[in-house]
């Protein structure tokens, strides 16, 4: 099988294969070609609807051009790259913010110091445990008075307001004591509460204990379907929002929490005693959590995405 760039050549008899009806296998055969080199020559080199084999050619020498004028990354920006990712910011976050270098190139970094004997590797993501496949059924019951997240309004799905929030608790592998955690739908805030146990009662004031410091922005709440959110009409009197439930084992109906929580568990792993975390530690998480720039936010924080909309519901309302 051929190796290396297409050429002209090659371009022109894609082009003819592809009018012809041939499949990308057929063309990749004939072109002794791998299907997926086929597929992503269409898919990157046709700006429009057709595929013309003359301006995809130049398409491809001007990306070859433009990658060889790659201007040097030095020391001065390394040294700014590097602090940002000791800041826990992924690389995405530091492309997007610094505009620097790529997300690629940062990567590269990272596991060319690695093999230095660094430590900059320390840095990304941890993997996360699976979960249930989707439409497992709960062996756990139902909470009573429940109302399915698919009964929310449609603009919280939207993402278009402020004061739409997911929730759920985050426990260590030994040990009672759990964090409950609460993330924005709009903004991506992030907000921590300790809990001494499981018990909806103890779970329902860490969640209106937090949540009531912001009031005016709490419209909704999304939880997961666990027994430790029986409250939540309490919930819901305290705040005067409306709780909702995700189905059970289904923790991408609360994607923003769940990624989230993902986020977490860098600083709160499960082998940690939760007992021992005191407030100023949690508060200091959120502040890591929350002052890192996000790519769907358009590297905005999300700390200043809420401050900025949540003063203006607050100056609405007044």
């Amino acid at each position: 099988m051929a190796n290396g760039r297409l050429n002209q050549h090659e371009r022109y008899r894609i082009h003819a294969l592809h009018e012809a009806g041939c499949s990308l296998r057929g063309i990749a055969f004939a072109l002794d070609r791998a299907p997926s080199t086929i597929s992503r020559e269409l898919r990157r080199n046709s700006p429009g609807r057709c595929y013309d084999p003359a301006q995809a050619q130049r398409i491809s020498d001007h990306r070859r051009s433009q990658a060889s004028r790659r201007k040097r990354i030095g020391p001065e920006h390394i040294a700014r790259i590097e602090a940002c990712l000791r800041e826990d910011w992924s690389p995405e976050q530091v492309a997007g913010a610094t505009g620097l270098a790529s997300h690629e190139w940062i990567y590269q970094h990272i596991y060319a110091e690695q093999r230095r004997g660094g430590t900059l590797f320390k840095t990304l993501r941890r993997c996360r445990r699976q979960r249930r496949r989707r439409g497992m059924r709960d062996g756990r019951g139902q909470l009573r008075h429940r109302r399915s997240w698919r009964e929310r309004p449609a603009v919280v799905e939207q993402r278009s307001r402020l004061g739409d929030w997911e929730i759920d608790s985050m426990h260590a592998s030994s040990g009672k004591t759990v964090v409950v955690t609460m993330t924005e739908r709009r903004s991506r805030l992030h907000l921590l509460a300790k809990s001494a146990d499981r018990t909806a009662e103890n779970v329902m004031r860490a969640i209106v204990g937090r949540l009531g410091r912001v009031r005016d922005g709490v419209h909704t709440l999304t939880a997961d379907n666990g027994k430790e959110f029986a409250e939540h009409q309490t919930i819901a009197a305290s705040l005067q929002a409306d709780v909702y439930f995700a189905d059970p084992y289904s923790a991408w109906q609360r994607g923003s929490n769940e990624n989230a929580n993902g986020l977490t568990r860098q600083y709160l792993p499960r082998g940690m005693d939760f007992a021992a975390i005191t407030d100023e530690q949690l508060r200091w998480v959120e502040q890591r959590l929350n002052t890192r720039p996000r790519k769907t936010l358009g590297f905005k924080t999300p700390l200043d995405v809420f401050v900025k909309e949540f003063s203006n519901c607050v100056a609405n309302q007044s």
